[in-house]
């Protein structure tokens, strides 16, 4: 967890993500992800030289099978407050044939801007690592013919809040290490869609590549901040 906090820490202050007096909400589907990025931030935010808050936001959809209590009970150990959102999306799934994932999607956004505005709360950290931000720039290029991916700060004018993913530098299988290693409360998700996309095409393909090309990962991911894409450059520097 050490490491952990070390690149966390790293990437904040890279991409100067947290400013003094921040409240800075974890959206927490119950994912290892999101588990610990809330954990590491909890963590940073009691000796950060910045000080900032931490709180957790879920959105409940209704899904039967899943429960967040244990969730609540671990940002109870963390000192977090844990704000959970109900919402009844599977229930407007159930009746929806086509696109439901777009829905499901587009639903959840809505549901966390409206209660992060609710709370007075403008400034978000998602649970994107190292691994997926690769995987996207392969996605982009495979499927959609150019070069992009998600940026470590977003500001979405719109809603007047900005998105944070401070745990760009940690690999996947840091974060599967440390969700056993500190027993994390995953919470399973038991949509159908879990792990049938795309993107795990993309993680199928990356790991046949990797047994000829051991540091592909590290090449593509530091082509990303050399180039740099948009919102990528270490330092301001950005084209």
């Amino acid at each position: 967890m050490q490491e952990i906090l070390g690149l966390v820490r790293r990437c904040v202050e890279d991409y100067d993500m947290i400013q003094s007096g921040d409240t800075v909400a974890v959206g927490v589907s119950g994912g290892k992800d999101s588990l610990l990025t809330l954990t590491a931030l909890a963590r940073l935010s009691r000796f950060y030289p910045k000080p900032f808050r931490v709180v957790a936001m879920t959105i409940e959809a209704g899904t039967p099978g899943m429960s967040f209590d244990g969730v609540a009970d671990y940002c109870h150990a963390l000192g977090v407050e844990y704000i959970r959102v109900s919402v009844p999306i599977y229930e407007l799934l159930e009746r929806r044939e086509k696109n439901p994932c777009s829905l499901c999607a587009k639903l959840r956004r809505g549901a966390l801007s409206t209660a992060m505005n609710e709370h007075g709360i403008r400034k978000i950290a998602l649970g994107h690592h190292y691994d997926d931000a690769v995987e996207t720039v392969l996605m982009s290029l495979i499927f959609e013919g150019r070069l992009g991916c998600f940026q470590p700060v977003t500001y979405l004018s719109r809603t007047d809040v900005t998105q944070i993913r401070p745990l760009l530098y940690v690999k996947e299988r840091q974060v599967v290490n440390a969700a056993k290693r500190l027993e994390l409360p995953i919470v399973e998700n038991p949509c159908p869609a879990n792990g049938e996309t795309r993107r795990q095409e993309i993680k199928e393909l990356i790991v046949s590549l990797e047994g000829r090309y051991p540091d592909l990962k590290q090449k593509i991911f530091g082509a990303m901040q050399r180039y740099p894409l948009y919102g990528w450059g270490v330092g301001g520097e950005d084209k």
